[in-house]
């Protein structure tokens, strides 16, 4: 692994906690998920009326950032190129490129210019896969893998002549574009097989060259982050999909991570998919991936005009909302260190201010191990309305019986009946 980054990047990232994630290309004309291309196995030729149609007339990502900035996100990684092979900016290498499309104009350049202008920090996602690329092999991932035909045309395809392609390009946006926080490439392969266990000709590591990559975006951009897919271990990792059950770790150490997650189940847009993801769903894996130290990049597919969809508008809002009132316990907030919060809630820390974050809503009381006489104010943190303390007694009265069953080491802290009018309650506490 080539050098770590600097500390201050990582403490930048840790402390932003919230991001988006942007999948856009000519995937958004079939409006049928990012993959059309290889689910529906389609050519080139089928897919080039994609490419003879794309044009983001309503394109305005300022729109974009203010309402990424507005939902409590703090930086925005962008797909320069997907799987697809489609690039956004006029890229000096290929004529598969935005600047050859009816459209005729960079997109990246607007993008950079809008995230620096709302204050979000900037990344790249970019595509190891190409299936475009005349020298991409046909493999196991490929659109074409069942077509015998064009397996035998594809015999002499060189990998290698490829990457050259990838490092070029990766070396273009790393240069035209100023400083760049992210670097996020997707993805690796090595050693997959087909089902009936055929080789699959897996990609990794020295099909990318990806160790030389690593060293030139790290000389290009010193300040970067590199994420954890170019089958090398990277800055961070990048669960997908899925929340994990705790910090992650790589060989037992603790590691930067970031869980990244759609808001309907398509990382483009999916005209027909209403897998939507409540707001309320969407605030409780934040605050799960800030409670393990990790931060949470949230996609948005924009639609083939160049807009974020309706729906997607409305869910970023209500977290928005949220965030508005609770972005103390999340913006900068580390896990709380030898704590653990009540069933179905989550702790996060700041200094000496303590959130506890309520999935569900207790009848009456909730009860925190440990923090009996460490706790010397407690209130909501939507309206700093206080939360009773109790100090516990188990041999007190309580209405017919005594109480019991509650050590003398635990802070009770009494609630109202009524759960109040927020996704996601936050109790913020005053530590001694």
């Amino acid at each position: 692994m080539t050098d770590a980054p600097p500390a201050h990047s990582v403490e930048k990232f840790r402390d932003w906690r919230f991001g988006l994630f942007v999948h856009w290309g000519l995937y958004s004309l079939p409006a049928r998920h990012e993959w059309v291309k290889n689910y529906e196995r389609l050519t080139d030729e089928d897919y080039q009326p994609y490419f003879d149609h794309f044009e983001p007339d309503l394109y305005d990502p300022r729109k974009w950032a203010k309402a990424a900035r507005e939902a409590g996100m703090r930086y925005a990684v962008l797909t320069t190129k997907h799987h697809e092979g489609f690039c956004l900016w006029d890229s000096e290498v290929s004529d598969y490129t935005v600047a050859k499309t009816a459209w005729g104009k960079d997109l990246v350049g607007p993008f950079v210019e809008a995230c620096r202008a709302e204050g979000l920090g900037v990344g790249f996602y970019h595509s190891l896969i190409d299936w475009h690329h005349p020298e991409f092999p046909i493999d196991l991932v490929h659109p074409q893998r069942d077509d015998e035909e064009a397996i035998a045309k594809a015999a002499g395809r060189d990998i290698q002549v490829y990457a050259d392609y990838l490092h070029a390009q990766t070396r273009e946006l790393l240069t035209n574009y100023g400083p760049i926080d992210i670097m996020w490439f997707d993805f690796s392969y090595p050693g997959r097989n087909y089902p009936d266990g055929r080789d699959g000709h897996g990609k990794g590591r020295d099909d990318w060259r990806s160790e030389e990559l690593m060293a030139m975006v790290r000389e290009l951009q010193p300040d970067i982050l590199i994420n954890d897919r170019l089958d090398i271990p990277g800055d961070f990792v990048t669960p997908e999909q899925y929340q994990p059950d705790g910090p992650m770790e790589r060989d037992g150490v603790p590691v930067l991570w970031e869980a990244c997650q759609t808001l309907n189940g398509s990382w483009g847009y999916d005209r027909d998919n209403l897998d939507w993801k409540s707001p309320e769903t969407l605030v409780k894996m934040l605050v799960d991936s800030v409670s393990k130290d990790g931060n949470l990049l949230l996609n948005v597919g924009p639609t083939g005009r160049g807009e974020f969809d309706p729906r997607a508008l409305a869910t970023l809002a209500d977290i928005g909302e949220w965030m508005r009132l609770h972005e103390r316990s999340i913006r900068g907030a580390r896990p709380a260190a030898g704590l653990t919060a009540p069933a179905d809630c989550r702790f996060t820390q700041k200094g000496n201010r303590l959130y506890l974050h309520l999935f569900s809503w207790p009848m009456g009381h909730i009860h925190l191990p440990g923090l009996a006489g460490k706790v010397k104010y407690a209130q909501f943190l939507n309206d700093a309305s206080e939360v009773k303390r109790i100090v516990n007694n188990p041999h007190q009265q309580a209405q017919n019986t005594t109480m019991g069953g509650v050590s003398t080491d635990t802070l009770t802290l009494k609630l109202p009946i009524q759960k109040p009018n927020t996704l996601v309650p936050v109790i913020e506490l005053f530590l001694d």
